[in-house]
Order: C-alpha cells, then structure tokens, then sequence
C-alpha cells in the first residue's frame, strides 16, 4: 500500500463519519480513528501473518463539509473533454497569489499548456492539458481539496 491509497483511505474515512477503521493486508495493519465516539464503525480484515507493521493515524475533521461541484447536464458533457486530477491534494489556479491564473473560461489551450497546480504533501505539481480546445467550465474551486480523478475542467475541442 502506497502513501496516495493510505492518503484517499484517511479522506474516506474522514467524509464517511466512521470513527474508526482498521484495514490489514499483508505486509499492513492500519488503524484510523477520527475521534468521534458513538458512530458506525467500518472495519476491512485480510489474513495478516504474525509480523505487521502497525501505524495509527489520528483524523483531522474539517469543519465544514466539502462543498460538492454540480455537474451540467448529460447533453453538454457529450461534447466535451473533462481534465480529471490525476492525484489527491488541494488545487490552485495560479502558481502563488500575487500572480495571474493559469487558465480562464473561455481561453484557449494547447496540449502541455499549464492548467493548474495541485500541492500534494508540499509537493505542487503542475497539471498539463492533454489535449488542444476551450475551456468551457472551470469545476472546481481554488484552493479547495481535490481527490482523485475529480473532474477539474471541461474543454471544448473544436
């Protein structure tokens, strides 16, 4: 189990109002608790052999949940490409504050232009358009927390 899976598990299970949940694989044991006490508990077991790893990781919850984006309506997606995350963290629309957005709605792209950063862990990577249009929709707000294959934009190709 890779640091990504331990990350989108402990958001899972933060979103899912579980208070605790134990997850054992192989060469894994994780236990996650929230803290909250009273509250269905989730639990996944796999066979683990005598020698584990054990590692707990205490739950920060957010104080407001995280607003859902409203996806348009199935006619409109047709025709357009969705830029998904291709990873968990939080994303920005411009490389720091005191500068320009990377992208606007209704600006035109190119394949390898910048779209975004996404700062994973204090990493900030940046998003690259695989493909040439118009940003029609920008679906996510800046600096929200984003997860994996989230809808990020979506891009007129003609």
């Amino acid at each position: 189990m890779d640091l990504k899976e331990i990350q989108h598990l402990i958001r899972f299970v933060a979103k899912s109002g579980a208070s605790e949940v134990k997850l054992e694989t192989d060469d894994v044991k994780i236990t996650i608790k929230t803290g909250k006490e009273n509250e269905t508990t989730i639990v996944q077991q796999a066979p683990v052999p005598a020698q584990t790893t054990q590692a707990t990781m205490p739950i920060q919850q957010q104080a407001a949940p995280v607003p859902v984006p409203e996806t348009p309506a199935a006619e409109n997606d047709s025709k357009y490409i969705t830029i998904k995350s291709p990873i968990i963290g939080t994303f920005y629309r411009k490389p720091s504050p005191d500068k320009p957005q990377f992208v606007e709605v209704g600006q035109s792209i190119s394949e390898g232009d910048v779209l975004c950063i996404i700062e994973a862990m204090k990493l900030f990577n940046e998003i690259e358009s695989e493909v040439s249009g118009k940003i029609v929709k920008l679906l996510v707000d800046d600096a929200s927390p984003v997860e994996f294959d989230q809808p990020l934009f979506l891009v007129d190709p003609s």
